[in-house]
């Protein structure tokens, strides 16, 4: 559950029409009771000719610690160079990354994990560069093609076209875009609800992601 929740949360944070610029949002993750379950982040940052990605995610099960922290460093049309995650579930803790280049992945486990090298595309997006890519193609006009993104392993996702839709952010309304996008896991395919501001940025404004229990949701705190 924690792997496609965060897969999840992923695919609804992205970037604006301008293309990369510095930027700093934050969340608020949410039992389906609308109790408060934790908070993530979202960062972009220049770092030279490339961007750097952030994305944290702090949330507490009672007995139970979910933390993860993922970071990507890309080029300006979005194409990854390389793809950390670090993983901190209960009991559980793990580090890898994976670098991109030559139309290769190599992907490395810290801790004697041992490594693995398979082939990808020219322009290959692990999972968090491909939800900036998403956003700048949606404030364009464009739905992107489906395509496979890279989270360790590789995960095909489609999004369908958006629909208009009034919600609550920080008990304000807000008119947004609601996007489908499903995510094809080994025991299924994962499919959410992310919500784009109808703002010059098309903020992420909401994700929700349906598990057994119920909705799980993360909403910008504004």
């Amino acid at each position: 559950m924690h792997r496609l929740w965060t897969i999840g949360a992923l695919c609804a944070l992205s970037l604006n029409a301008a293309g990369p610029r510095e930027e700093s949002f934050r969340y608020e993750v949410k039992w389906p009771s609308g109790l408060g379950l934790g908070e993530a982040q979202l960062r972009a940052a220049r770092d030279g000719g490339k961007w750097v990605l952030e994305f944290e995610i702090d949330a507490s099960i009672p007995g139970f610690r979910v933390l993860d922290r993922y970071r990507s460093v890309v080029d300006e049309k979005f194409c990854a160079h390389e793809f950390s995650k670090e993983f901190e579930h209960g009991p559980r803790k793990g580090k890898e990354t994976t670098t991109f280049s030559g139309g290769k992945a190599k992907r490395v486990t810290a801790g004697g994990g041992g490594s693995s090298e398979f082939a990808v595309p020219a322009c290959a997006r692990d999972a968090l560069t491909y939800l900036f890519f998403v956003r700048e193609e949606v404030a364009r006009g464009r739905v992107p093609a489906s395509q496979k993104l890279y989270f360790g392993a590789g995960y095909d996702v489609r999004i369908a076209s958006g629909v208009a839709e009034q919600v609550k952010i920080s008990e304000a309304p807000m008119e947004t875009d609601r996007l489908r996008v499903t995510v094809a896991t080994v025991n299924g395919k994962l499919e959410l609800d992310l919500f784009l501001a109808r703002d010059e940025a098309r903020t992420p404004a909401l994700v929700r992601v349906p598990f057994a229990m119920g909705n799980f949701s993360m909403e910008w705190v504004r």
